[in-house]
């Protein structure tokens, strides 16, 4: 099986729009800004994310983050966003990295997949660590992380504070 991320794009398609549709808008503290939308609200969500990735058009809080598809063989099976850097709200509320997998490819190993190569990225943006804040009962997710040589470093009733060496 041929395993790509590839960088979002403006010109992304249909099995994109598709994918979005597909994972829940708001699931385990990751929101899809993507899903419900028409297809001409898709075309402006990607030409925020693209802009966004460039630190363009950002809401105070906000810091640029890029938007990676994981596709395998050809289909795309999620998505994952890298904030290039965090500010004190990040740093409590939300990290580095936020990934999700369309539901009918979980448990396939594609989130693993995906944080590695997200963190290659991550490397390439000279990031030294990155963090990944996880509910304390999405264990899926919990276990991509740590297998992604994480640490949980704090825990509170609301998240894990998973720091990971690049």
């Amino acid at each position: 099986m041929e395993v790509e991320l590839r960088k979002l794009s403006v010109t992304d398609g249909q099995d994109i729009y598709d994918m979005l549709q597909d994972i829940p808008k708001a699931e385990n503290g990751f929101i899809n800004g993507g899903h419900g939308c028409s297809q001409v609200e898709f075309r402006q969500w990607l030409v925020r994310q693209d802009a966004a990735s460039r630190g363009e058009g950002l809401a105070d809080w906000m810091v640029p983050s890029t938007t990676y598809w994981l596709y395998a063989d050809g289909y795309p099976v999620g998505f994952a966003k890298l904030r290039h850097y965090l500010s004190d709200r990040l740093r409590e509320d939300g990290g580095n990295i936020g990934y999700a997998i369309r539901p009918g490819q979980r448990n396939k190993g594609y989130g693993t997949v995906m944080l590695s190569k997200v963190l290659e990225e991550a490397r390439r943006m000279e990031l030294g660590q990155v963090l990944v804040t996880i509910w304390p009962g999405n264990q899926s997710s919990i276990n991509v992380a740590l297998k992604n040589n994480g640490t949980i470093t704090r825990s509170t009733a609301d998240k894990h504070y998973i720091w990971i060496d690049c």
